[in-house]
């Protein structure tokens, strides 16, 4: 029995003292990266995990620790994460920190128009190494570094095809011009340093002087070009010029709640911002509201005992739940094609010319598509839920209702609904949630398009927040506005965290209420 006890407590110090070790590696190698909260995480996360299996006070508490854990990376994490970046300029030009952003600058060169030049030839051995040949009012030979003048003919140089010009140096093979071209983005970060000069590649053919583009004065935080003599100051993270001209690339800076302001008040920014929101939460409630209304309607239709082979039927009408979402999506968009579609083929086999419909170019067209393939793809499940909800309804409240003189309108009304809306409110309430959140329906079938003209961001008809969200991430025409998208992002999750308080607050409602029932 003790020899249990120790092999086990062995087993938990040893693997602490393996996820220790874990810990400090991650965090030395984030603070070494410049990401000093991220640093201390790693070492938190262990801390209390050691602290929690090694306490026999907080023993209950080891078996939340997985759940508790997945729930910070997964859940709360990203939601910070994200909440940051809306409180920053994240965006195309303003990646970095200031630090490299600077350097990046400061790394650019120009040749002047007097610059020296040199014609060259460049040498690669098998390990991928390089060597340069500059041919100009004297000969250099740049090997291993390390830049010399030589004299010609040189015992190193092999002419095998007698063109006067080396193919081989030692082991190193001369690079034709398409090898060249090929290898050129490597080949012009190399800067040959010869008698204090810096030497670059100018062209296809030449090396040239390089001077430094730009100087730095950190004390008027001031970016001067060189070439040009314009000086540059920090604007919101670029440096801009007087003339409104700018450098990239800039850097992350701090600008609070500028995004969220830009959603109210710029008109560019906030009218296609209020339409898409609109938009989303229309086509989320239509969603459900149709989806349901037939989807109860089949139920109902399918639940009376009079109908012959209503199991084929349940089968038959829901194919679109067993089929995914996204091979349907995608079906559907090529039914929906203007030209070569087959619905308008068959509409114009009837109407002729005027059955050619706009499914996915016109914006009011385009939104109703939206809806009839979500129509079709939500039905199955309301159907389901509605078929088991209606089960559970007792047969005799109908009968009585019968001999009281009830129409069957009143039943559907007095006593279907109200039966209903108890088990399948919570459910109507997660299937807004849900179409709220319809990435895919929208991107797979129209992008988010039609366009919405004269906009700074690039909205569109059928766009709900979340495809307009990631749009402005990764498809912006004026460049990536992740600032902005994790703004949005902050308020589609605080949507739908109030869409989840109520659900909750309902279903509770619900239980008691179906207590007295």
């Amino acid at each position: 029995m003790r020899d249990t006890f120790l092999l086990r407590h062995g087993a938990k110090i040893l693997g602490l003292g393996v996820l220790c070790a874990l810990a400090i590696y991650a965090a030395s190698s984030l603070f070494v990266a410049g990401s000093y909260v991220l640093a201390a995480l790693p070492v938190l996360a262990a801390g209390i995990i050691t602290y929690i299996f090694l306490s026999g006070r907080r023993y209950p508490i080891r078996w939340l620790v997985p759940g508790l854990l997945f729930l910070f990376v997964m859940v709360l994490y990203p939601i910070g994460y994200t909440f940051l970046g809306s409180l920053t300029n994240l965006g195309t030009g303003h990646m970095l920190p200031r630090e490299q952003a600077i350097e990046q600058l400061l790394d650019r060169t120009y040749a002047p128009s007097n610059a020296e030049r040199y014609s060259y030839l460049v040498f690669q051995d098998a390990a991928g190494s390089f060597v340069f040949l500059l041919q100009g009012r004297e000969t250099i030979l740049v090997l291993n570094g390390q830049a010399t003048a030589i004299s010609l003919p040189d015992e190193r140089f092999v002419d095998e095809t007698g063109d006067g010009q080396p193919d081989y140096i030692l082991n190193y093979r001369r690079l034709e011009t398409l090898e060249i071209v090929a290898l050129l983005p490597t080949l012009q970060q190399v800067r040959v340093v010869y008698e204090g000069m810096t030497f670059g590649i100018d062209s296809l053919t030449e090396f040239s002087v390089q001077m430094p583009k730009y100087s730095y004065d950190e004390a008027a935080e001031t970016m001067t070009d060189l070439e040009t003599g314009m000086a540059y100051t920090v604007v919101q993270g670029i440096f801009t010029s007087e003339k409104g001209e700018e450098i990239y690339p800039g850097y992350r800076v701090w600008v609070g709640f500028a995004n969220y302001i830009r959603l109210i008040t710029n008109p560019q920014i906030s009218a296609p911002f209020a339409r898409v929101f609109l938009w989303t939460i229309a086509f989320a409630v239509l969603s459900v509201a149709l989806s349901f209304t037939l989807g109860l309607g089949l139920a109902m239709l399918l639940n009376d005992p009079r109908i012959r082979m209503r199991t084929l039927y349940r089968v038959l009408v829901i194919v679109p739940y067993a089929i995914p979402s996204f091979v349907t999506i995608l079906v559907w968009r090529g039914m929906l094609n203007q030209n070569f579609g087959v619905i308008n083929q068959m509409l114009m086999s009837f109407f002729g010319s005027a059955g050619r419909v706009q499914w996915l170019e016109n914006p009011w067209v385009a939104k109703a598509a939206c809806l009839l393939v979500n129509l079709w793809l939500g039905y199955p499940y309301m159907m389901i839920v509605a078929l088991g909800a209606l089960q559970s309804i007792p047969h005799e409240l109908y009968e009585a209702s019968h001999v009281d003189g009830a129409s069957r309108w009143q039943q559907f009304r007095k006593i279907t609904l109200p039966m209903l809306l108890m088990p399948l409110a919570p459910l109507l309430i997660g299937s807004f949630a849900f179409n709220f959140n319809n990435f895919n329906l929208i991107y797979l079938l129209t992008q988010g398009r039609p366009a919405v003209p004269n906009t700074l961001t690039p909205a569109g008809a059928t766009d709900i927040l979340l495809s307009y969200t990631y749009r402005l991430s990764f498809e912006g025409q004026r460049g990536n506005q992740l600032g902005l998208a994790c703004a949005v992002s902050v308020v589609i999750f605080l949507v739908i965290a109030t869409i989840s308080a109520i659900n909750f607050r309902m279903t509770g409602t619900l239980e008691e209420l179906s207590k007295n029932v």
